[in-house]
Order: C-alpha cells, then structure tokens, then sequence
C-alpha cells in the first residue's frame, strides 16, 4: 500500500466524516451474487462496513491503521482486523461482494487486484467508490473550495484519482454501473469546518506551520457560511465490475 497519510487520527475521521446514504449499502448488495460475505477493504472507521452488515451474514472489514479501527464502530457482524490491502485474510473463494470506500487510491492496484481475484466467490462484485468536494450553497462553500486550492502543495499526488472519480484507474472487471444516492447532510458551519479538520493537505500544512494560512480561510468561511445550517452534499462516483 501507498504511505497512507490515515494512520492516525482515527477518532476524528470517525466523528466529522460524512457517512455512506444506506441506499448505497443496498444497491451493492442487491448487485451482489449472493449476501454471504462482504469485505470491506481500507474500511477506516467503519462507515461502509456497518451499512453492509445489514445486507450480509458478515462483514470482514480490514485497514491497515489501528488508530482508524480504534474508531470503528461495533456491529455484530462486522469482524475487524487491521491488514493492508495487498495481503487479506480472507479465505479464498469466500467474498460476494468486496468494497473499497474512499481508499483504493492509496493501494498497489495489482497486488490488491490479485487479492480481489483470489478472495472472490463466483460472480462476485468489486466496488471502488469516492467521493470528492462538496457542493451546495456556492456562497457558502466557496471559501471552502478556496481553501481546498491554498492546500494544493500539501494534497498528495493520490488526490488527482479521487478528483477523477476513479476513472484514471485501469480497472480489469467486467464494469457496470449503479445508481446511487450523494451522501447528504445538513450541517452547521462547526460541522463543516470539524470535516475539513480531517482533510489529509490540512494537517501537513499544520504541521509545516501554516496555522495562520488555515485561519484565514476558515475565517472567511465562518463569515460567509453565517448562523444557519446548509445542506451538503458529495456525489458518489464508483468503478464497480464483476469478477470472472
């Protein structure tokens, strides 16, 4: 797996992240060929995995960071285990469906492809999903995006794919697509700037001493989110294919 910048921090990822609309848990499993099995994959806090848990019989769900699982939440189908993306502990054969929610940008592509092939039930579906900036009021969210642009020296190169929406990946599955839902949400400006607290560029610019840079932006934003709350929302994209 690619220097993973999520190793810490699990506990605010699990409280100001946006989580997963249900109707995306219940479009992957009705693609799914049977509701064994899902593994979740870079799972980080659980969001998926806990959805998919009430389609399926189990969930195994793996991250390579203690501190995202130390987060998670408990679900009694959901099985935990830190592992990388590369080398699963799962049985072969075994998996109906295998997701990959916001972290397939930071895997070795091949190696996890292998993994997929080897851990795959027949017919099973792999699903890949991001989701990128948000959008909503402009006004509001414009300092936001402003901010996202001053961070650019600090985002990693793997940012590129999720601004594409995956679609810079070679995906070697036999691909469909599916309907779904935006994650949305009706928030307060603490709640958006509490999400953008966990934005990876932020906390390297924090750490090279750019406190000031972020305060200014966030100012602006307070001032122009104002009071009142907004709806939010973040489109999903997903590459999703069956594998033979």
């Amino acid at each position: 797996m690619t220097s993973n910048p999520f190793t810490s921090g699990g506990a605010d990822y699990a409280a100001h992240r946006p989580t997963y609309p249900a109707q995306l848990a219940a479009a992957l499993a009705g693609a799914a060929p049977a509701r064994r099995l899902a593994v979740d994959v870079g799972c980080g806090s659980g969001q998926l995995s806990v959805l998919l848990a009430e389609h399926f019989d189990a969930v195994d769900a793996y991250d390579p960071s203690d501190s995202q699982l130390s987060g998670a939440e408990a679900h009694p189908r959901v099985r935990y285990a830190v592992a990388p993306a590369e080398s699963l502990p799962a049985a072969d054969g075994a998996a109906d469906l295998i997701t990959a929610a916001q972290a397939a940008h930071w895997f070795d592509r091949p190696r996890f492809y292998a993994e997929v092939k080897r851990i795959a039930a027949a017919g099973a579906v792999l699903a890949l999903i991001t989701y990128d900036n948000p959008v909503g009021d402009e006004a509001a969210l414009a300092p936001f995006r402003a901010l996202y642009e001053a961070l650019d020296p600090w985002w990693r190169p793997e940012r590129r794919d999720v601004e594409a929406g995956y679609k810079t990946f070679d995906f070697p599955f036999e691909e469909f697509e599916l309907d779904v839902d935006p994650i949305r949400r009706d928030w307060d400006y603490a709640a958006m700037a509490a999400y953008v607290q966990t934005w990876s560029a932020l906390r390297y610019a924090k750490a090279a001493g750019e406190d000031a840079l972020i305060a200014r932006h966030l100012n602006d934003a307070e001032a122009a989110w104002g009071p009142g709350r907004k709806v939010v929302e973040w489109p999903i994209a997903m590459r999703i294919g069956r594998v033979s």
